[in-house]
């Protein structure tokens, strides 16, 4: 499980620094400054060298910090380094993306089963998963003893799914549905707003749109 002692900002910025680590260590280097992920991140070595310390690693004056090392203490401050078993609520087409999506391992989690209500959906094939009937997930919960709960179900539904799976013993849930749902405090929550991330770029989009077009317009003047 992920380090409770990291603050959590850090803990979201740690995604990127791996990925830059990764691609650094492709590319046959060894070695990373901080100011380097800053640069790459929009960030302040400052707050860069205050992240990394977190994991208690300590970068070397004039070399920096090992980047091998570094992917090591990341991943297992994330907790990544241990395989977590997760199930999804919803055969839909974003469930069934979830389900054929590959790339859950690299964060240390697998989708272990696929369920749905929707009799023409059961026997039916998710990626290498088989989608199986949401009336037998308490007893994959109890047989399995998964804790995390990915609910990709209609907003409606969303709600009721969530009160169910607590029930049967899930403790974190990963809510895609456009709906904020209620859980108890010893139930950890995390909502992905696809709709919230759409409306930043857009807004942002129009704002770079203005910039340039003001820029072209004061070019036009002189």
């Amino acid at each position: 499980m992920p380090d409770t002692k990291i603050p959590l900002p850090s803990v979201r910025r740690f995604p990127s620094y791996l990925r830059i680590l990764k691609q650094r260590k492709e590319n046959g280097e060894k070695h990373i400054s901080a100011t380097q992920l800053a640069d790459e991140l929009g960030l302040t070595p400052i707050q860069v060298r205050k992240d990394l310390s977190s994991t208690g690693i300590e970068g070397r004056p004039k070399i920096g910090f090992l980047i091998e090392e570094l992917i090591v203490s990341i991943t297992h401050a994330l907790g990544w380094d241990n395989l977590t078993e997760a199930l999804i609520i919803g055969a839909g087409n974003l469930g069934m993306a979830l389900a054929s999506y590959n790339g859950f391992s690299a964060y240390g989690l697998r989708i272990a089963a696929i369920f749905d209500k929707d009799p023409e959906k059961i026997g039916k094939k998710a990626g290498d998963l088989t989608i199986l009937p949401v009336d037998t997930i308490n007893q994959y919960i109890k047989n399995n003893r998964v804790t995390i709960a990915v609910i990709a179900v209609p907003a409606n539904q969303a709600q009721a799914t969530c009160d169910m799976l607590i029930k049967c013993g899930i403790r974190g849930i990963w809510n895609f549905a456009p709906k904020n749902l209620k859980v108890p405090e010893d139930v950890v929550m995390q909502r992905t707003d696809l709709a919230a991330s759409f409306a930043v770029l857009s807004v942002m989009l129009r704002r770079k749109y203005r910039e340039v077009t003001d820029c072209e317009e004061l070019d036009d003047e002189y």
